[in-house]
């Protein structure tokens, strides 16, 4: 086996090459004065070969393809950490693509006898537009375990919507505690309140989970609205921690406590490696 990091996970494709006692790949990967990709990989590979990028930019699709097309006639496992247009998976207004299906069309080709493991993507759909097996994994029980390691004071989980109550329900079981979503309640044409649908967060420890943070925008309102309602310390756990701008300051100015975050995209705030998560997929 040869385990090939892409130039966005390098140092996670370490990290699970180190979990699974195999080999690192060396590559060299340059941008020519013209802005073009350049990438090469300078180990032999054999027959089992996993790639491992995220996609957080252009750029890093261009690598994904060129280390794809590089290994073009083996059965190539790829692992997606951080898949890049994930928001984009539906056509909101007439003459948009749907840009999610256009990356997987765009990766079909060189996994004709391949596989593909993604991490808590945003859209599980995007998965069917591959036209080879595709699995998302759940690294939600990972940042879960950290927390329960904290010392936190009657904790609960907390979901920044409906739709995130999938998450906020499998960290809730790791930790032992409630879990509930925020329901957001308009003010007028430019406020809005958020609070917990039922569970009370006075004199409590929250943590919010959502699958990335962007912009941090909504996140420090909630952030904000949960210390006025009593909560006694306000942490975030993220999987995907894009941390667009100046998202950070947004939050710590809000009043979180600490944000966790994995790996899928280097960053400060990832303190928790999706490493074991998969190279036991690998393994599988």
């Amino acid at each position: 086996m040869v385990i090939i990091g892409g130039p966005a996970s390098q140092l996670l494709a370490g990290r699970v090459a180190a979990d699974l006692n195999e080999t690192l790949a060396l590559c060299d990967y340059r941008t020519f004065p013209d802005g073009e990709s350049y990438s090469q990989i300078q180990s032999e590979l054999d027959d089992n070969v996993i790639i491992i990028q995220s996609t957080p930019t252009d750029q890093d699709l261009v690598y994904l393809l060129q280390l794809l097309d590089i290994c073009q006639g083996r059965p190539v496992k790829l692992v997606m950490p951080y898949f890049g247009y994930a928001r984009q998976d539906k056509i909101f207004q007439p003459g948009e693509p749907m840009t999610a299906r256009a990356v997987a069309t765009a990766l079909n080709p060189f996994l004709k006898e391949g596989s593909v493991f993604l991490i808590n993507i945003h859209a599980p759909s995007i998965m069917m537009h591959f036209h080879c097996p595709a699995e998302s994994l759940d690294a939600t029980t990972l940042l879960a375990e950290r927390i329960a390691g904290m010392g936190l004071h009657d904790p609960v989980v907390i979901s920044p919507d409906k739709g995130a109550m999938n998450m906020a329900r499998t960290a809730a079981r790791a930790l032992g505690c409630d879990c509930d979503f925020l329901q957001k309640t308009r003010l007028s044409g430019t406020e809005v309140s958020m609070a917990p649908q039922d569970v009370a967060v006075a004199g409590r420890d929250v943590v919010i989970f959502d699958d990335m943070i962007a912009t941090g925008g909504t996140m420090a309102t909630a952030i904000t609205m949960l210390r006025r309602q009593g909560a006694k310390r306000v942490y975030l756990a993220a999987v995907h921690p894009v941390l667009t701008g100046s998202a950070v300051l947004k939050l710590y100015r809000s009043g979180v406590e600490t944000i966790l975050a994995t790996d899928t995209l280097d960053k400060a705030v990832s303190t928790v490696s999706v490493a074991p998560l998969i190279a036991r997929a690998i393994r599988s």
